[in-house]
């Protein structure tokens, strides 16, 4: 369920921060615990464990964020020169104490590319995350990792939309950490399914276009805690549907 960042710390992340490296790995890592399944159409669910960083609508050659003083906009993040739609996006920082198995946000049928890192290596995430648990703050300054790292993009597209969305997964220092849980493209997964798990610190963006149909309303704060699969990240409302009603 969403936490405030400090009591997400206190409850869950502060009774395993005395525990070693070895010992969080080993045992603590990997899990992946039972969550009800949720089906609603009216919602996008989260697709990740995390910190929510960032969320906005931005055109698709408009800044994100800017770190140090270099824009990062949705051509970056997709590595598509030619991305053309206005989008909502939201950016879940994934710790080391989160749950790292991805769920699909909203139905519908997957097909995914992987990007290799800009870079020979990936740029560590270490600094964020020690931000966020010690200080509680997001540092922009250190997200130059999103400028640069492996990523899967993972295009969604949903027939109860009639449009594409995007689950952009970015990986930490450790290179070819993202594992698709089916190898095969296009296929349909349902509202809630695990379909992914991204290794140690990482990132997960929900990247979805605006439509001319429906609208799309936050319904979390930023810097709070989300889990995936439970929490509703947005709410999605037809347009119009009120004056259709009238009309009926």
């Amino acid at each position: 369920m969403v936490k405030k960042l400090k009591e997400w710390i206190e409850t869950d992340v502060q009774p395993y921060r005395e525990k070693s490296i070895a010992w969080i790995s080993q045992y603590h890592f990997f899990r992946d615990p039972i969550r009800p399944a949720y089906s609603d159409l009216s919602y996008f669910f989260s697709p990740a464990d995390g910190v929510i960083v960032y969320q906005q609508e931005v055109e698709p050659d408009e800044a994100i964020v800017k770190i140090k003083g270099k824009a990062y906009t949705l051509r970056d993040a997709l590595r598509e020169p030619g991305y053309n739609a206005r989008s909502l996006v939201i950016g879940i920082f994934m710790t080391f104490f989160d749950v790292h198995i991805n769920r699909v946000p909203y139905p519908g049928r997957i097909c995914y590319r992987e990007l290799d890192p800009i870079d020979t290596y990936n740029h560590p995430m270490l600094d964020v995350e020690k931000s966020i648990l010690d200080d509680l703050r997001i540092p922009m300054e250190s997200l130059g990792y999103l400028h640069h790292n492996q990523r899967m993009v993972n295009r969604v597209y949903s027939a109860e939309l009639g449009q594409p969305y995007y689950i952009l997964q970015i990986a930490d220092y450790d290179v070819d950490c993202i594992t698709p849980f089916k190898l095969k493209q296009n296929y349909a997964a349902a509202q809630g399914q695990r379909f992914s798990m991204v290794r140690y610190g990482s990132q997960v963006d929900l990247i979805v276009p605006l439509s001319a149909r429906f609208e799309f309303t936050t319904l979390q704060d930023t810097f709070s805690h989300v889990e995936a699969g439970i929490d509703p990240l947005l709410k999605v409302t037809e347009k119009n549907q009120g004056e259709r009603r009238s009309g009926s």
